[in-house]
C-alpha cells in the first residue's frame, strides 16, 4: 500500500457517490492532485495522486477517497447497505472502444537536469524529443499531458517541492517549444513524497554513494492522453 503513487486520472463515478461529489471541496482543501477540470489526477497504473496532505484521516472526509483509496478507509464510509436486487435487464450494445495513443513516460533527472538544478541539460531535448515528442505523432489530438517532477529524499519537502515543481514546468517550457499546447498541459511537483517502490538506500552511505543510490526516485513522468489517429 506504500507504493499507491498520490497520483491522476479520473475515479470511479460509483464510489464517488458514496464520498460525495468533488464539487463541495475546493482544490485547496483536497488530499489527491486536481486537475484544471476539478478531476483528481492518475497515474498510468490508475492510482489517485495524493498530496503532502495526505493521511487516512483526512482521505475519509475527502470526496475522492472511497473511489482512491477504499481499502484504507472504514467499511461502512464506503460500502452502503444493499439496495434490494433489480429485475435483470436486457444486455446493451457495446461500441467498441475507440483507440488511444495513451502513453507514460519516465525521464530520468539525472539525464535531464544537473544535480539540485532545474534548467534542462542540452541532451534533455533529444531525450524528450524521443520519448515524448515522436510519441505524439500517434496522436489524432491532445487532450491532457500531466507532467510530474519528483525528487529523492534528500533535504527538506519544502526545497524539493520547490524543485519538483520548477523541473516539471521546464519540461512544460520545452514541450509547448516543440508545438503541444500549452493549455493542455497540467504540471505538478510531488517532492520526495513518491519514492520509487523497491528503491532501498541506507542513509549510512557516504553522501555519493547514496546519490547514485537514490538516483531512480529522481524523474520527471510525463502522461499523456488523447485518441489515436
Amino acid at each position: 500500500m506504500n507504493s499507491r503513487i498520490i497520483a491522476t486520472l479520473l475515479a470511479a463515478a460509483g464510489l464517488f457517490a458514496v464520498a460525495g461529489t468533488a464539487s463541495a471541496q475546493s482544490a485547496a482543501d483536497r488530499v489527491y492532485a486536481i486537475d484544471a477540470r476539478n478531476e483528481v489526477v492518475k497515474s498510468g497504473a490508475g492510482l489517485c495522486w495524493r498530496t503532502g496532505y495526505w493521511t487516512p484521516a483526512a482521505a475519509a472526509n475527502d470526496a475522492a477517497g472511497c473511489a482512491c483509496d477504499k481499502d484504507l478507509l472504514p467499511k461502512a464510509k464506503c460500502e452502503p447497505a444493499a439496495a434490494p436486487a433489480a429485475a435483470p435487464a436486457a444486455a446493451p450494445v457495446v461500441a467498441a472502444a475507440p483507440k488511444t495513443c495513451d502513453f507514460t513516460s519516465t525521464l530520468k533527472d539525472d539525464q535531464l537536469f544537473a544535480f539540485n538544478k532545474a534548467t534542462l541539460k542540452p541532451a534533455a531535448m533529444a531525450q524528450l524529443d524521443k520519448d515524448v515528442i515522436a510519441k505524439l505523432g500517434n496522436c489524432a489530438q491532445v487532450n491532457l499531458v500531466i507532467v510530474t517532477g519528483h525528487t529523492d529524499r534528500l533535504g527538506s519537502q519544502q526545497y524539493n517541492q520547490k524543485l519538483s515543481e520548477k523541473r516539471a514546468e521546464a519540461v512544460k517550457a520545452y514541450l509547448v517549444k516543440k508545438g503541444v499546447k500549452s493549455d493542455v498541459i497540467d504540471t505538478m511537483g510531488a517532492g520526495k513524497t513518491q519514492a520509487v517502490p523497491g528503491v532501498s538506500c541506507d542513509d549510512k552511505l557516504p553522501r555519493k554513494k547514496l546519490i547514485e543510490c537514490l538516483a531512480p526516485n529522481r524523474r520527471t513522468v510525463v502522461e499523456v492522453k488523447g485518441p489515436a489517429k
